[in-house]
């Protein structure tokens, strides 16, 4: 494990600002309990996997270049000047440990408008303190996001230097250099500031992709080990209660049907694998196949209009499914003797119709029935439901309708009217 990284640098603090500031001096909290505040620990983690081993006062090491201060005193031989040299870079280290070591973006602004003044007043005094304005420029990209204060503080620093060493009657070459590493050593850590915001940014988006490609997996898990398991242990249930009630009188049929059970329950193991690892399903016309003999066993005639049309996988395993969830819905609850399975197709949409003539009556979605529409409509397509109580004559009618562009042009049936839902329950 990496050692405790104690308190967060200003340059650490650098990567883990965010565009959604509100302020340029409001405080930017980190909570580690938002998503923000999560990824925002991550760029500390990897960036102390950078520089934590060469010590937490790593941002110190930039200090050397404030040893250009001391070469005015050296060449002066008074003491004067070496007192005000001590008295200035006291304040300068002051003011510089603030900045790094702050927790604070407000103090961090108060602390660079006290370290321009520095260099506004040293700046006459001793012609190497210039370099102040050269670290306000370079400090500056990594208090604030706004490119715009950025610059200005750039140009300022050179025009206040420019300025003064006219002023004061500086050589040209000695304010015009500081002048230029002031806006070329900014402009560079700007870029810096700005590439470490970004790759947080990046960070951020693929910390929340990762996270709904997790939800959507376990709701995917969720809705298909629904409809497996529900259609199996229906039928289970079904033709265990049949082989009961013709075990003394037929026992032969009953060993059939217990036989079956047995068959079923081992598809459903190897099912329930498949919807772990990723379900595809085997076709509608299996799916068909084995709605057939659910219906069989619960006694309800099952009436198929037309073959299934030729569908593209995606498309063919999500109505598989919902034949399946269907019908399951059917056996344990409609309290049916008829069954309707329809397919038809015009230029724009494929349909899927499903009633039957059972009871009816749903008042409200069910996990089966919400896992339903969630796979149509990540298809683009629109699941309906009539479903009148008391009306025994009508039963239930469930419509899923795609949009033909999922189809393969190729494959897409002849028109045919599709016929329209009343009464739907969104």
């Amino acid at each position: 494990m990496p050692p405790d990284p104690g308190p967060k640098t200003m340059f650490e603090r650098a990567c883990s600002s965010s565009s959604l500031e509100p302020s340029l001096l409001d405080e930017c909290p980190a909570s580690p309990e938002t998503l923000l505040g999560r990824v925002r620990a991550a760029e500390l983690e990897q960036r102390g996997r950078l520089w934590y081993g060469r010590g937490r006062w790593y941002d110190f090491i930039w200090l050397i270049y404030s040893a250009f201060f001391i070469i005015d005193p050296l060449e002066r031989h008074r003491l004067t000047a070496w007192i005000e040299f001590g008295f200035a870079y006291a304040i300068f280290l002051a003011i510089y440990a603030g900045l790094v070591l702050s927790s604070s973006r407000r103090v961090q602004y108060f602390l660079l408008m006290a370290l321009g003044i520095l260099g506004i007043v040293y700046y006459p005094y001793n012609g190497g303190a210039c370099g102040i304005f050269i670290y306000v420029s370079a400090l500056v990209p990594f208090v604030s996001e706004s490119i715009l204060l950025c610059v200005s503080t750039f140009i300022a620093s050179a025009v206040v230097m420019m300025a003064e060493g006219i002023h004061f009657h500086y050589s040209a070459w000695s304010w015009g250099i500081c002048a230029f590493f002031a806006i070329a050593v900014g402009a560079g850590n700007l870029v810096a500031a700005q590439r470490m915001r970004a790759n947080r940014s990046l960070n951020l988006a693929h910390e929340q992709i990762a996270h709904l490609a997790k939800l959507a997996e376990r709701e995917r898990i969720a809705r298909d080990l629904h409809d497996v398991l529900g259609h199996t242990l229906s039928v289970v249930v079904l033709k265990a209660e049949l082989a009961g009630k013709i075990m003394d009188r037929d026992p032969h049929r009953a060993r059939i049907e217990i036989g079956e059970v047995e068959q079923i329950a081992r598809a459903a193991l190897g099912e329930v694998r498949e919807a772990i690892s990723g379900y595809r399903a085997n076709g509608l016309a299996a799916e068909i196949a084995r709605a057939q003999k659910a219906l069989d066993a619960a006694g309800v005639t099952l009436e198929c209009g037309a073959k299934p049309p030729q569908l593209a996988p995606a498309e063919e395993t999500v109505l598989s499914l919902i034949v399946r969830e269907a019908v399951t819905n059917i056996v344990r609850h409609a309290h049916a003797s008829h069954c309707r399975l329809e397919f038809a197709a015009n230029g724009s949409r494929t349909a899927l119709i499903v009633e039957d003539d059972g009871r009816g009556g749903i008042r409200q979605e069910g996990n089966g029935l919400r896992g339903m529409r969630e796979r149509v409509e990540s298809l683009g397509g629109h699941l309906s439901i009539d479903s009148s109580q008391g009306d025994s004559s009508r039963g239930t009618r469930l419509v899923v309708e795609l949009p033909a562009k999922a189809l393969p042009e190729a494959t897409v049936a002849a028109p045919v009217p599709v016929p329209q839902a009343s009464g739907q329950l969104s």
